[in-house]
C-alpha cells in the first residue's frame, strides 16, 4: 500500500528524535528513508502540504535544515485506518495492523461496534479466534453455525419452535405422508445475481444425501425431482412428518452448485481469511431485508490478552466493540441455553444399571456442579431437559461403583473441569476414573468410544428443540450402542405421527424414559449473554446465543447539530 509506505518512511525520521524538532540534511534523510535525495524533496513537499511536518531547508549541498513534526506516526496510522474503513476498504486496512498488540488495541478501539460510513451502517465485531470454513455439512462451532444460517438458505427455515418457508413459500403432502411438494418463491436469486432454478436445488439435495451425515438425516427420502421450475417433489420410503424440519437443518442449507461460498441468504460472504470475515447484505433476498449493510468480524486473538475487551469473554458471552470505551459495554440480552452439557453412561455387564444409578445420584447430590471452579454466572445446573421436562432425581442405591471406569469427553473446556472434578469424587467411592479427552466439539463416527463406560458432551440446541432432540438420537454416534435395541422403534413412531402435539408428547416420553433408565443425565446449561455499545440496537439473542444480523440496526448520525430520529425496527 503506497500511503502506508509513506507513513513508514515518515516514521523512520520521526523516530530519530521521537517527534522533537530535528536538524538534518536531505542526504541524511534519504539514507534513513531508503530513497534518493530527489525523492526525499518530493516527500517533504507532500508531507508539508498534508500538515504532517514543517521543513525549513537551507540552500547549499549538504546543508542541514530543520524538521518540525506536527503529527505522530501513530496518529497517521489511525487516520489511515479510519479513512480506509470509511471508504469500505477493510481488506486494505488490515495491512495497517502489522503492529505490536498494545498499539493495535489503541487503534482498533474507536473502530469497533456500530458506525455509519459512506452513508451506510456497518457493524464490526472483534473476535477471539479464526473461523472454520463455512461449509454447512462440516461445521461444529456456534459462531460458524450462526453464520451459515445468515449466508445460506434452505427450502425451509426454523422460526422458534416451528418451521416456516424459506426458498419454498409453502408445501403440501398426500394422505400417506410419503408424497410431498415444495413450491418455490418466484424470482429467487443467488448472491451472484444468477436466478435459482429448482433443478439446482434438486442436485444439491441429492449430493447431500450422498454424504454420511446427510444420508442419515434424509434417510426416509427415496426420490427428489423438479416437475416444474417452481416446484420440488420429494417421495419418501415411509411417512416422515419431520421432513420440513429436516430440510431446515444446517446440513440442508443449499450453496450454489458451482461455488460453495455463494448462497442465497440475507448476507453474502465477500471476504474470508483468518484475519477478517466480511458480510454484505443481499439486496435481492426474498425475505426481510437487513437494516445493516455490512458486518465484519475482526479476528485478532492477540487483542484479548491486551485489554481490548472480547467478542467472547467466553464463547457464550458475546461483546460488540464500543466506539469509546470497550470496558463500558451494556448488557442488552441474556438467556439460559436450551442446549446442555450431558453425561451418558453406557450400561453393560461391567457397569450395571444399579451402578449407573449410584453414579447419577452421587453427581446430583454431591453439589459437584455447583462447586466447579468456573466464572460466576457462566453455567447453571440443569433442572430440566427442556422447559417443563424435569430431570428426575436418582435415589441412592446400595450398589457400589466398579473399581475402574473410563470417561470420554470433548470440548468445551467446562467439560474438562467437570471431568477433573469427577476424579476425586469417584475416588472417594473406591472407583478409579480414567479420563480420555478428544479435541473436538462434537462426536464423530471416526472416534473410537468402544472402551467408554461414560461419555460426556455438549448438545447444542438451536430452534425447533423437539426435532433437534429427536434428530440427536437418530444420528449422533454417542447413541449408536442403544440405537437399534432401544431407540429406533420409538423414533420411527414419532416420525410417522402427523400430529405435532402427539410428536411432542412421544418425544418427551422417550427422553423421560432415557433419563429414568440412566442413559442420559443433563449436567448444566450455559448463561448466554450479549453486550453492546449504545450505538447498536435491535439485538435479541437467538437460540444459538448469537443475534440475528437482519434485525440489528444502528441509529443514523446527527447532522448539522440536529439529532435525527432513530428508525423504528421492522416488526
Amino acid at each position: 500500500m503506497r500511503q502506508l509506505h509513506r507513513v513508514n518512511q515518515f516514521q523512520r525520521l520521526w523516530q530519530l528524535s521521537q517527534g522533537d524538532p530535528l536538524r538534518l540534511s536531505v542526504a541524511a534523510m534519504a539514507q534513513h528513508c531508503f530513497c534518493s535525495e530527489r525523492h526525499v524533496r518530493t516527500l517533504l513537499r507532500q508531507w508539508q502540504d498534508a500538515d504532517w511536518l514543517h521543513w525549513r531547508g537551507e540552500s547549499g549541498r549538504g546543508k542541514q535544515g530543520e524538521l518540525t513534526f506536527l503529527i505522530s506516526p501513530e496518529q497517521l496510522r489511525q487516520q489511515l485506518l479510519t479513512q480506509q474503513l470509511e471508504a469500505g476498504e477493510a481488506i486494505q486496512a488490515l495491512q495497517v495492523l502489522d503492529l505490536h498488540p498494545e498499539r493495535l488495541v489503541k487503534m482498533l478501539r474507536p473502530l469497533m461496534g456500530g458506525q455509519w460510513q459512506n452513508q451506510a451502517p456497518v457493524l464490526r465485531i472483534p473476535y477471539y479466534r479464526a473461523m472454520e470454513p463455512l461449509r454447512p455439512l462440516r461445521l461444529t462451532g456456534r459462531a460458524e453455525q450462526h453464520l451459515v444460517r445468515q449466508i445460506f438458505s434452505g427450502l425451509t427455515r426454523f422460526n422458534g419452535d416451528d418451521v416456516e418457508g424459506d426458498l419454498a413459500h409453502h408445501w403440501q403432502h398426500d394422505g400417506s405422508g410419503c408424497d410431498w411438494y415444495f413450491w418455490l418463491r418466484p424470482q429467487l436469486s443467488w448472491h451472484n445475481d444468477e436466478p435459482i432454478h429448482a433443478a439446482q436445488l434438486v442436485a444439491q439435495l441429492q449430493q447431500i444425501m450422498q454424504t454420511v451425515r446427510g444420508s442419515r438425516l434424509l434417510a426416509s427420502i427415496e426420490h427428489i425431482e423438479a416437475p416444474h421450475p417452481l416446484a420440488l417433489r420429494i417421495q419418501l420410503r415411509q411417512s416422515d412428518y419431520w421432513l420440513p424440519q429436516r430440510l431446515a437443518h444446517q446440513y440442508c442449507l443449499l450453496p450454489h452448485p458451482d461455488a460453495m461460498d455463494i448462497g442465497s441468504g440475507p448476507w453474502k460472504l465477500t471476504h474470508f481469511t483468518d484475519e477478517l470475515v466480511r458480510l454484505e447484505s443481499h439486496a435481492r433476498w426474498h425475505l426481510q431485508r437487513p437494516l445493516i449493510q455490512v458486518v465484519e468480524y475482526w479476528i485478532t486473538p492477540q487483542l484479548f490478552a491486551h485489554g481490548l475487551g472480547t467478542s467472547c469473554r467466553h464463547p457464550v458471552q458475546i461483546a460488540i466493540g464500543d466506539p469509546d470505551e470497550l470496558d463500558a459495554l451494556r448488557p442488552v440480552d441474556h438467556s439460559i441455553s436450551l442446549g446442555f452439557c450431558y453425561l451418558a453412561p453406557r450400561i453393560s455387564a461391567d457397569f450395571t444399571a444399579a451402578q449407573v444409578t449410584t453414579l447419577i445420584a452421587l453427581i446430583q447430590h454431591s453439589g459437584v456442579i455447583q462447586q466447579l471452579p468456573l466464572d460466576e454466572g457462566l453455567i447453571t445446573a440443569s433442572k430440566e431437559l427442556l422447559p417443563g421436562w424435569p430431570v428426575p432425581s436418582a435415589g441412592m442405591t446400595t450398589a457400589r461403583l466398579p473399581a475402574r471406569l473410563t470417561l470420554h469427553y470433548h470440548l468445551p473446556i467446562e467439560l474438562h473441569v467437570m471431568a477433573q472434578a469427577l476424579v476425586p469424587l469417584l475416588a472417594q467411592q473406591g472407583c478409579e476414573l480414567t479420563c480420555v479427552f478428544h479435541d473436538v466439539k462434537n462426536w464423530r463416527d471416526d472416534i473410537d468410544l468402544s472402551d467408554a463406560d461414560v461419555v460426556m458432551g455438549d448438545r447444542l440446541i438451536g430452534d425447533a428443540p423437539l426435532f433437534t432432540l429427536a434428530n440427536w438420537l437418530e444420528n449422533d454416534p454417542v447413541w449408536a450402542p442403544i440405537r437399534a435395541p432401544v431407540l429406533t422403534a420409538p423414533l420411527n413412531a414419532i416420525a410417522h405421527q402427523p400430529s405435532p402435539e402427539q410428536r411432542a408428547t412421544l418425544t418427551r416420553q422417550l427422553f423421560q424414559q432415557l433419563m429414568r433408565d440412566g442413559h442420559l443425565l443433563p449436567l448444566f446449561n450455559y448463561r448466554y449473554q450479549v453486550f453492546a455499545p449504545p450505538g447498536v440496537e435491535g439485538i435479541q439473542l437467538n437460540t444459538l446465543g448469537w443475534f440475528d444480523f437482519t434485525r440489528a440496526w444502528i441509529p443514523p448520525p446527527a447532522t448539522a447539530g440536529t439529532v435525527q430520529p432513530a428508525p423504528e425496527p421492522v416488526p
